[in-house]
Parts: C-alpha cells; sequence; structure tokens
C-alpha cells in the first residue's frame, strides 16, 4: 500500500511543483477574476493529469507490476486516482461556472476585459477560434465523467452494466484532452509542466483507443477448452478446469502460484478475475479455477458451463506469489535488502484463506507438492469459512498434507470466528514469521491492524490481495 500511497501523492506533488514554476507571479497574483482563472488551469491541469495516469493503468501495464505489489495494487491506484480527478474536476467545473453564477445573480461585478492578446501563429489562432467549442464539449464530458465513475463505485451496479459502461470512460476523455490541449495556457507547454503534460495525454490518448478498439491485454490472451467441472454445493463453489493448448489459439506462459487471470466465460458478461488455483507446469496443459457464488453471474455458472466450451483466458497478473520479500522494497533497511538478495527469508509463513481466498493457497500445496522448497520451511495454514462442504475439506487436508503443511479449519458456527489471537496461541513462532492473508477485506484489515498493535512489521511482514477490481 505504500507504494501506491507514494505513487498517488508523488504523482499531485510533481504537477503541482511544475505548475508552480510555470507560474511564478502566482504568490503576485491580485484580484479574484485573475486568481480565479488561475485556480482554472491548477485544477483543470491536476484533474486531467489524474485522469491519463488512470487511462494508462487501464491498459494492465507489465512494467508497475513489481513496483506497485501487483495488477491488483495497481487498480486500487486506477480508483484513487479516478476518485482523485472526479474531485478535482467539480473544483474545476465550479471555479469555471460559479463566478459567472454569481454575475448573474449580483454578488460579483463582471470584470472589464481588454483585448484577447493577438495569437502569434496559426496554431495559436486555431486555438483560439476553438475556445467556444472546447467549453461546451468540455462541460458535458465532465457532467458524463461523473455519471460513469458514480456508477463504476456503486457496488450495487451490476458488473456487466459496469463492464459495457466503463469503457465509455475513454470517449470522455478522449474529449477531456481537447479541452485541456485547446484551453491549457500557451505558455505551460514550453515549460517543464508541457513537457510532462504533453507525454501524459499522448499516453492516456493512445491507452483511451486501445480500450475502445478492446485490445487491453490483447497479447496475453489464449483460449482453452473447459475439460473439467467440479461442484462444491456445500461452500456453493465450481472448480472449473481447462485445457490450455498451445499453437495458433495462443501460448499460455506459465504462472507462479497465487497470481489470477481474466477469464471470460460469457462473452455478454466478460472478462471476471479469478485467481488460478493450480500449478504449473501441468503434465497436461490444464489449469483450474475455484469460483464463488458471489452474484449474478457466478450463480448462474453451474447451470451455463459445460466440459468442452470455450473460454478465453488472459493473464497472469498479481505479485501474491509467497515471496518473503515486502511489497514495498523502497523502505527495505540494508540488511533486508541483503536478505533478500541471498535468499534468507522468514523460517515460517502464516497463510489465511477466508472462505474463497483459499484458491492461492491451494495453488501453491500444488505447487509445493510437485517442486518442495530447499530449505523446507514451516507453514500454518489457517481456512476460515461460513460454509461447510466435506469434500471440499477433506481435498484441502489431504492437499496440505502432500505439501507437510499445518491445516487449521474454522467453520464460523461451530468454531467461532478466527482472530489474531487465535493464531498467536496456535503459532508461537508468529514474531518469525510472514504472513499471507486473501479474503474478505474487513477480516485483513482487523487482522494487519491487530498484528500492527503487537508488533509485528506489517508493512513488510503482511501480504495482502486487494482482489477487488473495481
Amino acid at each position: 500500500m505504500t507504494a501506491i500511497k507514494r505513487t498517488f501523492w508523488g504523482l499531485l506533488a510533481l504537477l503541482s511543483l511544475l505548475w508552480l514554476a510555470a507560474e511564478p507571479q502566482l504568490f503576485r497574483t491580485a484580484g479574484f477574476f485573475p486568481a480565479r482563472q488561475l485556480a482554472v488551469q491548477y485544477s483543470g491541469l491536476i484533474a486531467i493529469g489524474c485522469m491519463s495516469v488512470a487511462m494508462i493503468l487501464a491498459l494492465r501495464p507489465r512494467r508497475p507490476e513489481p513496483w506497485l505489489g501487483g495488477l491488483d495494487k495497481m487498480y486500487r491506484l486506477h480508483k484513487w486516482l479516478g476518485i482523485g480527478a472526479l474531485v478535482v474536476a467539480l473544483v474545476h467545473w465550479l471555479w469555471a461556472k460559479g463566478p459567472k453564477w454569481a454575475v448573474g445573480w449580483g454578488w460579483l461585478e463582471r470584470p472589464q476585459r481588454g483585448p484577447r492578446p493577438v495569437a502569434e501563429t496559426a496554431l495559436e489562432q486555431a486555438l483560439q477560434n476553438l475556445r467556444g467549442t472546447a467549453e461546451a464539449v468540455g462541460e458535458w464530458a465532465f457532467y458524463a465523467v461523473v455519471l460513469l465513475i458514480l456508477m463504476a463505485l456503486v457496488k450495487r451496479f451490476p458488473y456487466r452494466r459496469f463492464f459495457q459502461t466503463h469503457r465509455l470512460l475513454a470517449v470522455t476523455y478522449l474529449v477531456l484532452v481537447f479541452h485541456a490541449v485547446v484551453l491549457t495556457k500557451t505558455e505551460y507547454w514550453l515549460s517543464p509542466v508541457g513537457a510532462v503534460l504533453a507525454p501524459l495525454l499522448a499516453l492516456g490518448s493512445w491507452s483511451a483507443v486501445t480500450v475502445l478498439l478492446r485490445r487491453v491485454g490483447a497479447d496475453r490472451r489464449v483460449q482453452g477448452r473447459i475439460t473439467r467441472l467440479h461442484p462444491y454445493p456445500g461452500t456453493h463453489m465450481l472448480e472449473v478446469e481447462v485445457e490450455l493448448p498451445g499453437g495458433a489459439m495462443g501460448h499460455w506462459p506459465g504462472h507462479r502460484a497465487g497470481q489470477f487471470a481474466f477469464v471470460t466465460l460469457d462473452a455478454a458478461e466478460g472478462a471476471h478475475p479469478y485467481t488460478i488455483a493450480s500449478a504449473w507446469p501441468g503434465s497436461d496443459r490444464r489449469i483450474s479455477f475455484i469460483i464463488k457464488a458471489l452474484g449474478d453471474h457466478t450463480s448462474r455458472l453451474p447451470a451455463l458451463l459445460r466440459v468442452g466450451r470455450t473460454v478465453t483466458i488472459e493473464g497472469p497478473y498479481g505479485c501474491f506469489t509467497f515471496d518473503d520479500v515486502a511489497d514495498d522494497g523502497a523502505n527495505d533497511t540494508a540488511n533486508d535488502r541483503a536478505d533478500d538478495a541471498a535468499g534468507d527469508h522468514t523460517p515460517h509463513q502464516i497463510w489465511i484463506g477466508g472462505g474463497v481466498g483459499v484458491t492461492p493457497f491451494i495453488a501453491r500445496m500444488k505447487e509445493l507438492t510437485t517442486r518442495p522448497e530447499s530449505p523446507q520451511r514451516t507453514i500454518d495454514f489457517f481456512h476460515a469459512t461460513r460454509d461447510h462442504d466435506p469434500d471440499f475439506l477433506a481435498q484441502l487436508q489431504t492437499a496440505a498434507d502432500a505439501a507437510r503443511i499445518r491445516l487449521h479449519v474454522l467453520v464460523d458456527g461451530r468454531d467461532g470466528r478466527l482472530t489474531g489471537d487465535r493464531i498467536r496461541r496456535a503459532v508461537s513462532s508468529w514474531r518469525d514469521s510472514s504472513l499471507w492473508f486473501c479474503g474478505p477485506a474487513g477480516l485483513g484489515q482487523a487482522l494487519r491492524q491487530d498484528f500492527a498493535a503487537q508488533g509485528l512489521a506489517v508493512e513488510r511482514r503482511f501480504h495482502q490481495e486487494l482482489f477487488a477490481m473495481r
């Protein structure tokens, strides 16, 4: 989380400092309307900057993943940037429209405008001629952005509709790029702020076009065929096994336990992220996903899917790969980095899988069974669940035994809720352990805070998958 916080606030700080450098007379500006012009320019710069980076992240680029801690963290940053852009764009809109309303209501006196500066080039003249159009389309694009971002943030809005409508943000972004290019002060483009803003707009526009052409992740897509469906009625989960042939249908690059993929099981619904529940390489090039019925789409899957059905898989993504290296390496001490480089990681791991969050740990157990670690570390695996399926728990115990892992199963109605205190009583070496959590965000946050209060260096030792893509 530290990396995405640093990136978010660092972007705002960078754009602010560059803007300040482009406005050396800022603190000598007198009068409301000159200050209003500066506020409009500044808020517009911050809003379009946040939208541009969010649009670039929408492409699911590979290079930032290790730095930010995985695609799940990148999507959290994407969400923060969207909210930040929305808030600042609202401020921008109020600075642009509010004084006009105040003049109409008689609260402010209309300023005396001098002649508009004479355009020195044909480009400046063209931009001046487009100002009215840019203001009008920018206003309507702002209204569309507000609506689309609010729809993305409201979880009650069905994922299918979110998938269909969120792409429209790429259209509104391109309109706002036109708005920004025309209305940004000409002097900015010849300053350092312009040297940063111009490539941001160019990359953001390229990203928006890629989104509209539905080419996001196209080079990481493969087609596979469902070979097995295994329901677990007691837990409302369905295991889907997919064979991934090579050749013309694409080549799966392989994955590590703990990673996930975007799976298109229904073209009308679009791609959903699911953690991979199998190790790689498999002798038969098959991977599996365990999907819990949590909504309309996932509840329909047992009736919708059939063996032999073709599905599209995009990935792999994620850095929840059981390496005892902090998510934010920038905060490591010199000794920490030396230990990491030497492979001297924690001698013990504690895994915590809440509900369907058990999936990455199943993949890791299979991986450890076929490729044991050397030296073997000790692992305690806590699986907390409200539902109970004897078949599923039996398979979980078999996998844990094969991987030499201590399994602790807690069924809420039978054993009570999982707490940090229960984990510490069961694992005496918890101070020397790393914790790996996948499950409900509320439980993860509670455990993180609990262990932090007990002195665990959670920034380094507590790893959590932020499995929320909206």
